[in-house]
C-alpha cells in the first residue's frame, strides 16, 4: 500500500462521515455492515460469471467479479480508518503476521512450484473470462 491509498481511504471516510449524523459506534456497524454487502456482491458477479444460475445464465464477467473485489477491499479499509486513524500501521503489522504465518506453514512443494514459475496463465483461471450477456458499463 502506497501512503496514497491511505490518504485517499481517509478521504473517502472523511467524506461519508460528513453526509450522516451518527455516533461513532454506529458508524462503524454500518461500514461493517457494508462490507457484508459488497462481499454479498462479490459472489452474485461469481455467480454470474460462471452461469450458476439457470435463470440469468452467464450475467457477469471476470472483469465484474475484479471490480467487486476492490469495492470489497476499499469498504473494508474504510472501516478499518473509520475505527481507527492508525489504520495503515494496523493494517502493515497485520499484513506482516499473516505473511509470516503463511511462510512458516508453506509445503515444500508449494515453495518449488512457486520458484519454478508454474503458475496459472490468464486464460487458464477461466477460459470464458469475456463472456458476458450484459455489458460492464450497463451494471450500477
Amino acid at each position: 500500500m502506497t501512503d496514497d491509498t491511505w490518504t485517499t481511504v481517509t478521504r473517502l471516510r472523511d467524506r461519508l462521515a460528513a453526509h450522516q449524523d451518527l455516533p461513532p459506534s454506529q458508524e462503524i456497524l454500518l461500514r461493517v455492515l457494508k462490507l457484508s454487502e459488497e462481499v454479498g456482491e462479490a459472489a452474485q458477479a461469481v455467480i454470474g460469471a460462471t452461469g450458476q444460475n439457470p435463470r440469468k445464465g452467464v450475467s457477469h464477467t471476470w472483469r465484474d467479479v475484479e471490480a467487486e473485489l476492490c469495492d470489497v477491499v476499499i469498504t473494508a479499509m474504510v472501516a478499518l480508518r473509520t475505527l481507527t486513524p492508525d489504520a495503515p500501521e494496523v493494517f502493515a503489522a497485520h499484513l506482516r503476521r499473516v505473511a509470516a504465518r503463511m511462510e512458516e506453514s508453506t509445503p515444500r512443494g508449494a515453495e518449488r512450484a512457486s520458484r519454478s514459475g508454474a503458475v496459472l496463465t490468464e486464460g487458464a483461471r477461466d477460459p470464458g473470462r469475456d463472456q458476458c450477456s450484459q455489458s460492464e458499463n450497463s451494471r450500477s
